[in-house]
């Protein structure tokens, strides 16, 4: 049996990778990634040639068949997300179940991760959080909402440019002009922290890049 190696790949910055990372992904004999466009940008940066399959929140079971095939093969195979920690928020975690029934090996290659990048600058004391994700686009939205009325925890939520005003909006509707802290393009070029009221930054957010909201 191959491993399936868990591989966490910068959210920016290129130069934020790990040496055990650049280890893994010069030993292994796959990497399976979300958009192989992406994952070259990286590979290259590091001289770094291996046959790369493109697995994400669309692929087919069949998909998953072929790379747990090649794990049963003898290949050690590197999972990686366009950015950051896979699993997290991420289709990862079909392929990584997958490997455990099969009883194939897994071990994980810690490194960047958006949502403790954030929590660390927030200035917020959140040694209790709730992470929700990508929030619901219009199913079940409103019923969260009214679910997190009562929420005392700090909560963290990852956003799109096209949505984080719409949903600053409903958190201001639903649980009232809290305190935030909006991290944008983290350790990017256009790198920005946006911290105050609700109703004090929101006009401010400049609705580029993607984006973590935490909520105190």
């Amino acid at each position: 049996m191959g491993i399936l190696f868990v591989v966490a790949t910068p959210i920016g910055n290129l130069k934020d990778i790990t040496l055990r990372a650049l280890e893994v992904l010069k030993s292994v004999d796959l990497i399976a990634c979300e958009d192989t466009r992406v994952s070259k940008r990286l590979l290259e940066r590091y001289e770094i040639t291996k046959p790369l399959v493109s697995y994400h929140q669309h692929s087919k079971i069949t998909k998953v068949d072929y790379i747990i095939e090649q794990l049963k093969n003898d290949k050690d195979v590197a999972l990686v997300s366009d950015a950051g920690t896979p699993d997290i928020d991420d289709p990862g975690s079909v392929l990584v179940a997958r490997a455990y029934d099969e009883g194939i090996e897994v071990l994980t290659i810690p490194g960047p991760n958006a949502l403790g990048a954030a929590l660390a600058i927030c200035g917020f004391l959140a040694n209790n959080f709730l992470f929700l994700g990508f929030l619901p686009k219009k199913k079940g939205r409103q019923t969260l909402f009214k679910s997190l009325q009562n929420e005392k925890r700090v909560i963290v939520f990852y956003e799109s440019p096209y949505r984080v005003k719409k949903s600053l909006r409903d958190f201001l509707e639903y649980l009232g002009d809290r305190e935030i802290c909006v991290c944008r393009e983290m350790t990017k070029k256009f790198e920005t922290v946006y911290r105050g009221k609700i109703s004090e930054i929101i006009d401010e957010i400049k609705e580029k890049g993607e984006f973590v909201v935490i909520v105190k």
